[in-house]
């Protein structure tokens, strides 16, 4: 009984992993209309090079890439997770006005390139140089990476 219970699971198991990482490429109007709006609002002069739908346990996701190295990700509902803007600034107006204001006020020479939501209402950061700070839910610096 026991070794049938752990066939089971192996078998289950690689199944949920051949079909998670299930990435494909799709075309930009089959994005969620939310992600869509977005990147035409803060990206208006970058093409896109490849826009990928992934399937995931929780649901699809979906990554855009544009021609000059920057990408989006977005979840189900097509609201951002990560925007990586390599080796340009992101917009300001992604950026939560608190989050904007602490890096103006003690890194005014340095430019926010990267920013992630994380779990519970936490977003990371990164700056030009590379050095990553880390925000609670109340925007309090909580971890900073240099």
């Amino acid at each position: 009984m026991k070794k049938l219970i752990l066939l089971f699971l192996c078998v289950a198991a690689i199944q949920v992993s051949t079909q998670a990482g299930n990435d494909r490429p799709i075309s930009f109007d089959q994005l969620p209309a939310k992600s869509q709006q977005m990147i035409k609002k803060y990206f208006p002069n970058q093409s896109v090079a490849l826009v990928k739908m992934e399937r995931e346990f929780s649901g699809k996701s979906y990554e855009v890439i544009f021609t000059n190295g920057n990408k989006a990700e977005f979840d189900r509902k097509g609201i951002w997770k990560e925007i990586d803007c390599k080796y340009t600034e992101l917009p300001s107006e992604v950026v939560p006005p608190q989050i904007a204001d602490y890096v103006r006020t003690n890194y005014p020479d340095l430019k926010i390139t990267k920013i992630e939501k994380k779990s519970r209402n936490r977003h990371e950061i990164e700056l030009l140089n590379g050095m990553e700070l880390e925000f609670d839910a109340n925007f309090n610096v909580i971890d900073i990476d240099d």
